[in-house]
C-alpha cells in the first residue's frame, strides 16, 4: 500500500473514530441532561409532596373546627307549682283517683266520717317506708277515732301493689301520676336536695273532719312520731 493510501485511510479511521467520540460523548451529554432533568423532577415532586400534605391536614383541621357540634342549651323549666294554697277550715278537694289492689278511692266514700291524708315522695323509700308502717300500726286506733287514713303518692298503681305487699300495708295507697289531687292539696311544689331545687311531693298530712272540712295541715312533714301526733289530732276532733 501506497503512502498516500495509508495516510487517506489513516485519516477516514481518525475521523470515524472522531465521529464515534463524539456521537457517545453528545450520548452522554444528553443521558446526563436527562438524568439531570429527572432528578430535579423528582426534587420538585418530593417537595410538592410534602407540602400537599401539610395542606390536607391545614383543611382538615378547618373542616373539624367547622363542624364542631355547640354545646347544646338545657332545657327550660317549665313545669310550675299549683297557685293553689290550702288552708285550714277550707272545705277538702274532691278527688277520684284509682288504688292498690284496684277500683279507685273518691273524697266521697269518706263522707260523715274524719279522714287522714299522708302524701310521700315516692314508694318503697326509707322515710315513706317508715311513714306508712307507722300508719297501718294505728290503722286501728284511727278507726276507734272515727278517722280513715289514705296515702298518696305519684307513684304507679303497679308500684303501689309491690310496695304493700312488700311491707304489709293495711292502708288504702293512692296514684296520682297527673298531681292533681298533689297541688289540689298543697303538697306539690318545689323542693331542693344538695344545692339543686327540683320539683316533687312535699310531704304532708292533711286531716279532714267529719263535715268535709280540712282540720288541720302538716306541711315538711318529719316522719319520726308523726302518726302518733295525727292520731292524737283526730281523737281531740
Amino acid at each position: 500500500m501506497s503512502k498516500k493510501t495509508r495516510k487517506k485511510s489513516s485519516n477516514t479511521t481518525g475521523k470515524r473514530v472522531a465521529t464515534k467520540v463524539a456521537r457517545a460523548a453528545s450520548a452522554s451529554t444528553g443521558k446526563s441532561a436527562t438524568k439531570t432533568r429527572t432528578t430535579v423532577a423528582k426534587k420538585a415532586a418530593a417537595k410538592t409532596a410534602k407540602t400537599k400534605p401539610g395542606a390536607g391536614v391545614q383543611e382538615k383541621a378547618s373542616h373539624k373546627a367547622a363542624s364542631k357540634p355547640l354545646k347544646a342549651k338545657p332545657a327550660a323549666n317549665v313545669t310550675r307549682s299549683s297557685t293553689i294554697t290550702l288552708t285550714e277550715g277550707a272545705a277538702a278537694p274532691g278527688f277520684d283517683l284509682p288504688r292498690d289492689g284496684g277500683g279507685s278511692v273518691s273524697l266521697k266514700d269518706f263522707a260523715g266520717k274524719k279522714l287522714v291524708l299522708f302524701f310521700y315522695p315516692r314508694a318503697d323509700t326509707p322515710g315513706c317506708t317508715r311513714e306508712a308502717i307507722d300508719f297501718t300500726r294505728l290503722k286501728s286506733d284511727f278507726i276507734a277515732a272515727g278517722a280513715e287514713v289514705v296515702g298518696i303518692s305519684a307513684d304507679t298503681v303497679k308500684a303501689q301493689e309491690s310496695f304493700r305487699n312488700k311491707h304489709q300495708l293495711s292502708v288504702p295507697l293512692v296514684s296520682d301520676g297527673a298531681h292533681q289531687m298533689l297541688e289540689a292539696y298543697g303538697a306539690w311544689g318545689e323542693k331542693s336536695m344538695y344545692g339543686r331545687t327540683f320539683m316533687g311531693i312535699i310531704r304532708t298530712t292533711v286531716l279532714v273532719d267529719s263535715g268535709g272540712k280540712v282540720a288541720r295541715i302538716w306541711r315538711h312533714v318529719k316522719v319520726d312520731g308523726h302518726a302518733e301526733a295525727v292520731l292524737e289530732a283526730a281523737r281531740s276532733l
